[in-house]
């Protein structure tokens, strides 16, 4: 039996696809799918995408891009991340990103110029050759600060309004959404598909409706006395007699040791993760004693990836990645929805 369920709503995907294109006015869309599309499963993401008029699809490594050029052969497909194996991207008819050193033969290239991320990047745009199809730039804080954010954008179009016939794409999610004028040819949303929020706060503020959904059950259910604990390092000692549920999940699956006192809905009802979280189970805090098999929502019905983020200290993003669709499908079953 599988411990717990992820369900990827593919009709939010294909919404949040219409809602981005419309943010884009005129550019083009260009899908970034990497890291298993950010933990949503890589090749519905990408039909869906295209289907709703993506016209291209970003990965980080070739090894990414690969299964998507045998599913999708006529697709532009573009590598963003540095590589070495420009012979099986030539091979592959794959686009790559390339920001050091000489610009490869025989394979479509854009131009990456680093205008203040301060990662990957040429500092000064190289002549172009023959096999550079585009120009692009990474944004910093495009969430978080938008004067520097503006700054990049004149950096890039400083850098670029000279070029002709070559494609230019800097605005990732967070700069779709908030600088049309970082829209230049393309823009490369990628968390935001998924109904992530790129501001880490309720994707519903820009129109966005979160794809992914996770649920478990309560598999058992215990009364703690006044004094007992419950979890690793008896980080929660009950103060007076308490139920705790105990959910068959833990940080292996996704939901991170981090998230420790965040919160799950028990019956549609906020309860409190209680101790601390182990690889395969955590404790919840129940207002008395509930049935083993009460369902319990991790993620969705309301709440929101993002809320765990910050109980967490970190990002939508990031603990999405880690949620099991990959790492232990023994352990979890994923289901995809259509409507």
């Amino acid at each position: 039996m599988h411990r717990s369920e992820l369900t990827i709503d593919l009709g939010a995907l294909r919404r949040n696809v219409r809602t981005l294109r419309r943010a884009a006015g005129g550019a083009e869309l260009w899908a970034v799918v990497k890291a298993q599309a950010y933990g949503h499963g890589v090749l519905g993401a990408a039909r869906i995408a295209l289907a709703e008029g993506a016209n291209a699809l970003c990965v980080a490594t070739v090894g990414e891009a690969l299964p998507l050029r045998s599913q999708f052969p006529e697709t532009r497909i573009l590598v963003m991340g540095p590589t070495e194996k420009v012979a099986a991207a030539r091979e592959a008819r794959l686009d790559l990103a390339v920001g050091s050193g000489p610009i490869p033969e025989g394979v479509a290239v854009h131009v990456k110029l680093d205008t203040g991320m301060g990662r990957w990047g040429y500092s000064e745009l190289p002549a172009p050759t023959r096999d550079v199809v585009g120009v692009m730039t990474h944004f910093a804080s495009a969430d978080c600060d938008p004067e520097f954010t503006r700054t990049q954008v004149e950096r890039f179009r400083a850098a670029t309004d000279g070029l002709r016939g070559l494609i230019r794409h800097a605005a990732n999610g967070a700069g779709t959404l908030r600088f049309p004028e970082a829209r230049f040819d393309a823009v490369r949303p990628g968390g935001a598909l998924y109904g992530l929020s790129p501001f880490n706060t309720d994707p519903a503020d820009d129109g966005l409706e979160p794809v992914l959904s996770w649920r478990s059950v309560l598999a058992q259910v215990k009364l703690l006395r006044a004094g007992d604990s419950t979890g690793y390092g008896r980080e929660f000692v009950a103060a007076r007699d308490t139920w705790v549920g105990i959910v068959p999940v833990g940080y292996a699956d996704g939901f991170r040791r981090a998230l420790s006192g965040t919160e799950v809905l028990v019956d549609g009802e906020r309860r409190r993760v209680v101790g601390r979280v182990s690889m395969d189970a955590f404790a919840v805090e129940l207002p008395g004693d509930l049935a083993v098999g009460t369902p319990v929502t991790l993620i969705g019905d309301g709440l929101l990836i993002e809320e765990h983020a910050r109980a967490a200290g970190s990002l939508n993003y990031e603990l999405a990645c880690g949620i099991g669709i990959v790492a232990r499908p023994e352990r979890t079953q994923t289901t995809f929805r259509d409507a």
